[in-house]
């Protein structure tokens, strides 16, 4: 098997279970010794992408209401909204692996590692969504990550660059404060469940940080000037406070990064 070719079908999936399964299944398969990655194909997709079913309903972001998690609807809300931002993150991992072409291995093998890991949280909030009484597409949701990814689709730098150390990096910064607001209405299983995910994004940003590193090696660029430039070009948000600095050091980000994070 393919495994650049197969995460393009994987990618075009609708159904969540299925594409899931499936993304699973890669985070296997790359594993093995007769792994066929092939680095320098140039590959191609007439179709529209990615596969998603036919809800949730997409909708503005600020048409998406904030919830309490203090009643059931309000947390399964809440818990929705974070599965939602982790199948588009397994499509994000797939379209970085099929879409660039010419790169290390290393590369292709990292993102079909992170697809295979954003499908475990995928279907580890489902489970729990299901015991709140609801599933994956009862909640409006709004497409600003995969918005950022068809932004970044003709330049891999500008990609590692706004999307896993730019927006994904946000959950970082955004699952403390929400667990504790899960703890204070006493759903212990979806903190455990966000421990789980905090874990493995520190990784994912991490193979971002390495990988935007090394495209600006690669181009003889700057990565902390240069940051901004791809921000503008490209509409990136302005991130603001507060920032899990702690978690972001462990992700790879350097100082001189923190530093202006935090400043006015």
């Amino acid at each position: 098997m393919e495994l650049r070719r197969r995460a393009l079908e994987v990618l075009r999936l609708a159904d969540p279970e299925d594409k899931a399964v499936a993304a699973r299944a890669l985070g296997n398969a790359v594993r093995a010794p007769d792994a066929v990655l092939a680095p320098d194909a140039v590959l191609a997709c007439d179709a529209p992408l990615p596969g998603r079913p036919a809800r949730p309903r997409l909708v503005d972001p600020a048409a998406v209401p904030r919830r309490s998690p203090f009643t059931v609807e309000g947390r399964a809300a809440l818990l929705h909204a974070v599965a939602h931002i982790e199948f588009n993150a397994i499509n994000l991992a797939l379209d970085a692996v099929w879409r660039f072409a010419g790169l290390p291995p290393a590369y292709y093998r990292d993102w079909l590692q992170v697809a295979s890991e954003e499908a475990l949280h995928f279907g580890l909030l489902a489970g729990h969504l299901a015991t709140l009484g609801c599933r994956y597409g009862d909640f409006d949701a709004h497409d600003g990550l995969w918005t950022m990814c068809e932004r970044t689709a003709a330049d891999p730098l500008a990609r590692m660059a706004l999307v896993p150390r730019t927006l994904e990096a946000r959950g970082l910064d955004a699952t403390p404060p929400m667990q504790q607001r899960l703890r204070r209405a006493g759903d212990v299983r979806a903190v455990e469940i966000l421990d789980v995910i905090l874990r493995d994004e520190v990784g994912h940003v991490a193979i971002g940080n390495r990988w935007y590193g090394w495209l600006c090696a690669r181009d003889g660029l700057d990565p902390v000037a240069h940051y901004p430039v791809l921000a503008r070009r490209h509409g990136a948000p302005r991130l603001k406070p507060p920032f899990n600095l702690e978690a972001r050091r462990r992700a790879g980000f350097s100082e001189e990064e923190l530093g202006a994070l935090v400043r006015p």
